[in-house]
């Protein structure tokens, strides 16, 4: 096992490209990561990394390894996966990511019932709003808003989510209510931005009298965090686009108000990504069917 736990090493440390940050997700210490990696090159008698005091790179022969050592994890993963569903008691971990919001909000609340629900197994779930490669990152599961770059991954469809455009009634009070998508251009509103590396969306998606339309709406603010969005939002610097379930609270409260309502977002869909080979995953496919369960009643009740 001491040998497949240096391979397993070595793919964390060539997906993430740091001793360090291998370790940190293998939950070992530095120590024990560089033990590994060494113990693997002794094995196969060649360097599989250039280390240097600040950068750390594949050799040739390490990128050589890392595709066959990848089919041998994943053919382990399988073969234990196969025996987990015939004994039922799903185990092990289960890397799963989301964004901010829908982590946050949606996720995150039922995972510890998961969890009591099924003891073996662990989740470690990684939040971010940027776009996440599974195969690169090591991922069972990735859930997700929108339209998916990857057409080869395999999608299970969780709600179409309901957006709103809205601001502080500070906000509206001081530069106005704009009815349309193009008051917000010809107005001149501060509109705040979702922007992260690799983000391919500039424009808004709003609906009109003649079909979904996109409109380039400016502005000074911009995050890759969508709740820095929100908070932005709720001190009155401008107009934010969320999917209803993250501000349903706001609105009710009176926090935010609706802006350009007869123009409103086009619905969005929350769904889960997964590559074929974790749909024969117990766990991962346990874990979809109680998040999809709970995360649609979520959504449906903060729309209604």
């Amino acid at each position: 096992m001491s040998y497949l736990d240096n391979i397993r090493t070595f793919v964390r440390v060539y997906d993430l490209g740091s001793m360090s940050a291998a370790g940190r997700d293998l939950r070992i210490s530095p120590a024990v990561t560089s033990a590994r990696i060494s113990q693997l090159e002794d094995h196969l008698g060649v360097r599989l990394f250039q280390r240097t005091t600040r950068n750390l790179s594949p050799t040739e022969q390490g990128r050589a390894f890392y595709p066959g050592a990848v089919t041998v994890l994943d053919a382990v993963d399988e073969a234990e996966a196969q025996v987990t569903h015939l004994t039922e008691a799903p185990r092990g971990s289960l890397f799963v990511a989301a964004p901010l919001g829908v982590g946050r909000r949606l996720l995150a609340p039922h995972v510890p019932d998961f969890l009591a629900e099924y003891p073996e197994i662990d989740v470690r779930l990684r939040l971010t709003d940027r776009s996440v490669d599974l195969t690169t990152e090591g991922l069972d599961l990735a859930f997700f808003i929108g339209q998916p770059e990857d057409s080869t991954l395999r999608i299970r469809k969780i709600a179409d989510c309901q957006r709103v455009l809205c601001a502080a009634p500070n906000y509206v009070k001081r530069q106005g209510m704009p009815q349309t998508g193009s008051d917000l251009i010809s107005e001149k509103h501060e509109c705040l931005k979702l922007r992260f590396p690799g983000a391919t969306e500039f424009q808004w998606l709003l609906e009109t009298s003649e079909g979904p339309k996109r409109f380039a709406v400016t502005g000074r603010f911009e995050c890759d965090d969508g709740d820095v969005l929100t908070d932005w939002a709720l001190s009155g610097q401008g107009i934010v686009m969320k999917p209803v379930f993250e501000v349903a609270e706001h609105l009710k409260a009176g926090r935010l108000v609706t802006v350009a309502a007869d123009t409103p977002p086009t619905s969005v869909q929350m769904a889960c990504l997964y590559t074929h080979r974790r749909h024969q995953d117990p766990k991962a496919r346990l874990f979809m069917d109680f998040m999809i369960e709970r995360v649609g009643k979520v959504v449906r009740q903060s729309e209604a």
